[in-house]
């Protein structure tokens, strides 16, 4: 059995008190010149956890202030999870990650796409663009999630399987589909049967499920805690459809609907370090966890050897990018992994350390900077033992 998650005071954890006083000096500035409304910060270290720590800037609008115990929408931390739902139908033996798509999906045909495999879609190698062209005209549409389906069934590809990396969005949308179809059930209904519930997750859901919008056990809807973002302006003025609508909240995008609070990720971050079980529970293998979570580019001999060198992928899983603009953390070594969420979101994990990150905003990533990568040095060099 490994432990469950213990909450101590970050000293007990390692961190040494001046390292750790930066980091939430620094975490409180972000809200403080309101660079982000509302900050989230969790860290786990040998199967302890800080908690939830809660920031929040005094000039956020009111619409986008925090509650006592928030809800995020973490966007494509998503995928990451995801996939290891799928990971979990091949240990089960439902499926192979060398599958074609096709033999699971039979109208995702013609002679381009034949030969996408599961193992494609996992690691952005398909050739599927990240996003559909017409995605703003689906969402504003309210469109379900089988129109996103048949667009990626007929979209052309970038690139011929397996010669190219390139991040992909469409490519999780099958995977949630595929989930469906081999498991039987929705997959956001599988997802909550076969991770959430069974590690008590109790705050995680694909998608706002109905009893979070009508409760009947007298209790508050729950969706009264999700926390707000600020949209970017291309999602201004469209309240019945971005990121803060009903629709999008109930959506539950494969490739970026997840639903989550900091104390739950740190628990799907502890059970990926103990190699797939939480205290009593194992929900995947620890050979699983380990082939899940390394780059898996190398076995594309097509790729760019500085794409399988410096880009890599598990399954679901981006490696830490060390030299490119969106790392997580310049004092990672070449093991961790984690991923970046659009809203503003990232957790990472480093092995090495027996150490996670769970770091939450509701202000949309800029491209090229993020304060999220200099919060997470201070984390690291913090770290005492």
């Amino acid at each position: 059995m490994t432990a469950e998650l213990r909450c101590v005071p970050p000293e007990a954890m390692g961190f040494d008190p001046s390292g750790w006083n930066l980091v939430t000096a620094l975490a409180g500035q972000l809200c403080a010149e309101d660079v982000t409304p509302v900050f989230a910060l969790q860290v786990v270290h040998t199967q302890r956890t800080t908690g939830p720590l809660l920031f929040e800037s005094p000039a956020a609008d009111a619409s986008l202030k925090v509650t006592s115990d928030p809800i995020f929408l973490v966007a494509s931390l998503t995928k990451p999870i995801l996939a290891m739902g799928v990971v979990q139908l091949a240990e089960r033996g439902l499926l192979a990650l060398n599958d074609r798509v096709v033999d699971f999906i039979p109208e995702f045909s013609g002679a381009d796409r034949r030969g996408i495999t599961v193992r494609h879609l996992l690691t952005h190698t398909s050739g599927l663009p990240d996003m559909l062209p017409d995605n703003r005209e689906l969402r504003r549409e309210q469109a379900p999630l089988s129109r996103f389906i048949s667009g990626t069934c007929e979209v052309p590809l970038d690139f011929p399987p397996g010669r190219g990396v390139q991040y992909q969005s469409m490519g999780y949308a099958l995977l949630g589909e595929i989930i469906s179809r081999v498991s039987g059930q929705p997959y956001d209904e599988y997802l909550r049967d076969a991770l959430f519930a069974p590690l008590g997750m109790h705050d995680t859901a694909l998608g706002a499920p109905e009893s979070w919008w009508h409760p009947q056990d007298g209790e508050p809807p729950r969706v009264e805690r999700i926390v707000g973002i600020r949209v970017p302006p291309e999602q201004e003025g469209g309240d019945d459809w971005n990121w803060n609508s009903r629709y999008w909240r109930s959506f539950g995008a494969p490739w970026g609907g997840l639903l989550s609070t900091p104390a739950d990720l740190a628990i799907f971050c502890q059970t990926m370090l103990q190699g797939g079980q939480y205290g009593y529970t194992r929900v995947l293998s620890p050979a699983a966890v380990a082939q899940a979570t390394r780059n898996q580019l190398d076995a594309y001999h097509d790729l760019s050897e500085a794409d399988r060198r410096t880009r890599g992928w598990g399954f679901g899983w981006r490696m830490n990018w060390a030299a490119h603009s969106a790392a997580f953390c310049d004092l990672l070594g070449p093991a961790a992994y984690g991923h970046w969420g659009a809203t503003g979101t990232l957790f990472w994990i480093d092995p090495a350390r027996e150490l996670a990150a769970i770091l939450l905003t509701t202000q949309p990533l800029e491209r090229g900077r993020s304060h999220l990568t200099r919060l997470s040095n201070a984390i690291v060099a913090a770290l005492a033992d």
